[in-house]
């Protein structure tokens, strides 16, 4: 039989439990790090796989297996022109002996006297290229500006003077290559533009190219090249004597 001291002592096995007082505090339990939620892990998933859709596309796009893609911001230009008008019609008779190519610069400024050029200022500076036309009018020809000598097989022509045409400016070849304004002219033109300014411009390079034109020589190209032109119509014909005059202009 057991002695009671043995049974009252307590397990050997486990060590004895001392039950806290009440001024003992028990221990605060470890923080868990915050965690991610739930949307979180949602939104970083759709990401990757938007991620992965784009640059397999672009993967396929760069080996031609996809065809392209336009572009939806790129610029569209919409023409509401409307259709052209036929205002006259003529005839014409004329006969191109020569045309000329010409180049301007123009330096167009317009100022106010003693007033500073940064205030009050409109300059231009505009290469102008243009072509002119030097024609003979066959339509102004008389009865008698023709005579034929079939005996000799001759010819006599008389023609009128030939004339110039206006230039006309080539506006793929002419540009503007710089414009300055003053400060008042650019407050200006914020609230309304001046479109017979660059009209100004345009006439001043046709003016000069037409009066460089004149002082070329193309007259006399034209006349050469009209008499070359009639002496070779009419030796075909089987005259031998061609003669072409020109009027006095």
């Amino acid at each position: 039989m057991a002695n009671s001291h043995d049974v009252d002592e307590p397990t050997r096995e486990y060590p004895a439990v001392t039950e806290p007082g009440p001024a003992t505090a028990e221990p605060a339990a470890p923080e868990r790090p915050p965690g991610i939620g739930g949307l979180a892990r949602v939104v970083i998933f759709i990401g990757v796989v938007f991620a992965l859709i784009v640059a397999l596309c672009l993967g396929l796009r760069a080996l031609n297996v996809l065809p392209g893609f336009d572009n939806p911001f790129a610029d569209k230009t919409t023409d509401r022109s409307q259709p052209v008008l036929l205002q006259s019609m003529r005839d014409l008779s004329r006969y191109v002996a020569a045309d000329g190519t010409f180049q301007v610069i123009v330096d167009l400024q317009e100022n106010k006297e003693n007033v500073p050029d940064f205030l009050l200022n409109k300059r231009t500076l505009f290469v102008g290229a243009g072509t002119v036309e030097e024609y003979v009018d066959f339509g102004q020809l008389a009865s008698s500006a023709l005579t034929v000598d079939e005996e000799n097989k001759s010819v006599q022509i008389k023609l009128p003077p030939p004339e110039q045409g206006q230039a006309a400016l080539d506006m793929q070849r002419s540009y503007v290559v710089a414009e300055e304004r003053g400060l008042l002219n650019r407050i200006g033109d914020a609230f309304s533009k001046d479109p017979n300014q660059q009209q100004r411009v345009y006439q001043l390079a046709q003016q000069r190219i037409t009066e460089a034109a004149r002082a070329s020589g193309l007259d006399q190209r034209a006349r050469e090249n009209t008499e070359k032109m009639l002496t070779s119509l009419f030796e075909r014909l089987g005259y031998t004597k061609v003669t072409v005059e020109f009027a006095n202009p």
